[in-house]
């Protein structure tokens, strides 16, 4: 019984040794390699959970240059929750998944009215926000309260799949609890802002999905993948996404040179709450004589695009057409404007690039 509890012990204190090689090495990776963003350089909720909210979709260059200009519109949770829903479309015009946006009022509108403008610091708490998941409330827990939450996003789930040679699925419920576990047992909880941080930095510039550097990587020697020559096995998804095929049809009517026919989407699907040109989705792309018999509008093509999202695939056509093609659309409550004031609105930014394509009066700069 004694020499069983000796070993016990012994397995324990290994591999607390083990990950305390682990801890001290990441950091010191970390204090020589760590890229100096602007959100690191700060403890405040606000600002953390705002980096974090544009980084889900968004590649850290692009990221960053929103993040500033988010901030100079809404610099603290009072500003964003009394500002309209339409001015935060449009701060967020061009980062696509524009339900982040929509949540991020929400939320702060939330903290506003229940918290007193504080934003709560249990984790308990944070995760009951609108639009923060495990992951979100992990790295405000951590970086902004400095409370011992493992991150896993997808650089941490890569980086700890290649390292053990996970084959469990990250995407399946028994692969979550593999790779929570695992996270909790490596976390440093004296320091978990910092070791988060740099987990996420770690798969963001080493182990990357594409060309990683693993003979710069400090654990190549112990990484299970690199040992093996599996690399770009992993990490290991169970589901394949699957991707709807659409065809919008744009009609750039102007009443004047200087006007033109815009809409509000309504309803749950993309782009909910932005403005567009008045639109036709139709089965199958649609030629001008098809256009017209289908609708009865006389429209002449201009220009077509594909525009790719994670899980549609939207081939647009965008059509010139006379005002009074207005009377052939179901649904005409369009809203008529000045072509110098479309800065003013948050369109999706396929219909912002076609706007600013056509050169139209006063557009761009005002």
């Amino acid at each position: 019984m004694k020499s069983q509890e000796k070993k016990t012990k012994a397995l324990f204190l290994h591999k607390i040794l083990i990950m305390t090689d682990f801890g001290t090495t990441l950091q010191e990776w970390y204090n020589i390699n760590g890229r100096p963003l602007p959100w690191r350089k700060t403890s405040d909720p606000y600002r953390i959970w705002i980096s974090e909210i544009i980084l889900q979709q968004t590649q850290v260059i692009q990221g960053t240059s929103y993040y500033h200009r988010f901030l100079d519109a809404f610099p603290n949770i009072d500003a964003l929750a009394l500002a309209s829903e339409d001015e935060v479309l449009r701060q967020w015009q061009g980062l696509g998944y524009y339900s982040r946006a929509r949540n991020l009022h929400f939320t702060a509108k939330t903290v506003v009215e229940k918290y007193d403008s504080n934003f709560p610091s249990s984790h308990e708490e944070i995760i009951k926000l609108k639009g923060i998941g495990p992951y979100t409330a992990a790295a405000i827990a951590s970086i902004a309260f400095g409370l011992p939450y493992p991150v896993l996003d997808g650089n941490v789930y890569r980086f700890l799949s290649r390292l053990k040679g996970i084959s469990t699925p990250i995407d399946s419920a028994e692969g979550k609890k593999k790779f929570e576990k695992l996270a909790n047992e490596i976390l440093n909880i004296k320091n978990p802002a910092n070791h988060n941080q740099a987990m996420m930095e770690m798969g963001a510039l080493v182990c990357r999905p594409k060309n990683p550097t693993c003979d710069e990587c400090p654990f190549h020697d112990e990484c299970l993948a690199y040992q093996t020559g599996t690399i770009m096995e992993f990490p290991i998804k169970s589901k394949k996404i699957k991707q709807r095929t659409r065809y919008f049809n744009f009609f750039l009517i102007q009443p004047k040179a200087n006007e033109i026919m815009i809409d509000k989407r309504n309803g749950k699907d993309i782009w909910q709450n932005l403005y567009q040109l008045p639109l036709i989705e139709s089965d199958e792309k649609l030629s001008e004589k098809q256009l017209n018999r289908k609708t009865g509008i006389q429209a002449n093509l201009i220009s077509e695009t594909k525009h790719i999202l994670s899980h549609q695939i939207i081939y647009t056509r965008f059509f010139a057409a006379d005002k009074t093609s207005i009377d052939q659309f179901e649904n005409n409550n369009f809203e008529q404007i000045n072509t110098s004031k479309c800065e003013s609105y948050a369109f999706p930014q396929l219909v912002v690039n076609f706007l600013k394509e056509q050169k139209l009066p006063g557009y761009g700069t005002s």
